[in-house]
C-alpha cells in the first residue's frame, strides 16, 4: 500500500491507495472530492441528511469501484455519475410511487423565463429546488442541470418520456410560483 504525504497528493496515487484498500488514501479522496458530491447530491434530496446520506453510500461505490477508473477520462465525471446514479437508487428506494402527470398539462404551460431568477444566488436556487416533489427535483435536475435527455431520464427512473417531460413542465411551473411569492 502506498504511503500518502502532504507533498504526494495526486489523484493517481490516492486512487492506487484505494484500489488496495488504504484507508488513509479513502480519507484524502473522501476530503478532497466532498464538497463537490455534496453540490451535485444537494439537487437530487430534500435534506442535507439525505445529502450526505446519498454521499457516503456513494463514496463506499467509488472506492469499492476505484480498480475501474480510467484517468485518461476525466475522474471528476466517472465520480459525479456514482453520485447521481446513487441519489437516484436512494430516490428509488424512497419514492416507490412516482408523481406521472398527464402529458396535456404539459403541453398547456408556457416555457416564458422568469426575470427573477437571473437574481437568484446559487443557494437561494438550491433551496427553492429542494422544495419541489422528489420526483420534480430529480426530473428537474437531471435535465435542466445535468443535462439528460427526456428518453435518458425515463429509462433512469422507470417512466415514460412523456411522464418526464409533464414533471419538468410541472417543477418548472412551482418554481415560478415559488419566485413570484419571493419577488
Amino acid at each position: 500500500m502506498p504511503i500518502i504525504t502532504d507533498q504526494n497528493n495526486s489523484l493517481q496515487t490516492i486512487l492506487e491507495g484505494c484500489r488496495n484498500g488504504d484507508s488513509k488514501s479513502q480519507e484524502l479522496l473522501y476530503k478532497q472530492f466532498y464538497g463537490y458530491a455534496m453540490s451535485v447530491c444537494l439537487r437530487y434530496t430534500k435534506t442535507r441528511d439525505e445529502a450526505v446520506e446519498v454521499i457516503n453510500d456513494g463514496f463506499i461505490k467509488v472506492f469499492n469501484n476505484a480498480d475501474k477508473v480510467d484517468l485518461s477520462r476525466s475522474f471528476k465525471n466517472w465520480f459525479r455519475r456514482i453520485m447521481v446514479n446513487t441519489a437516484l437508487d436512494f430516490y428509488r428506494q424512497n419514492h416507490k410511487h412516482y408523481e406521472q402527470d398527464d402529458i396535456e398539462y404539459a403541453a398547456h404551460i408556457s416555457d416564458r423565463n422568469d426575470d427573477a431568477s437571473a437574481n437568484l444566488s446559487y443557494e437561494e436556487l438550491l433551496s427553492l429546488v429542494q422544495r419541489l416533489s422528489p420526483t420534480y427535483r430529480t426530473v428537474f435536475s437531471l435535465y435542466a442541470i445535468d443535462g439528460y435527455s427526456h428518453d435518458e431520464i425515463a429509462k433512469m427512473l422507470g417512466f415514460s418520456v412523456s411522464a418526464s417531460k409533464s414533471n419538468l413542465a410541472r417543477a418548472r411551473v412551482n418554481l415560478r410560483e415559488m419566485l413570484s411569492k419571493r419577488f
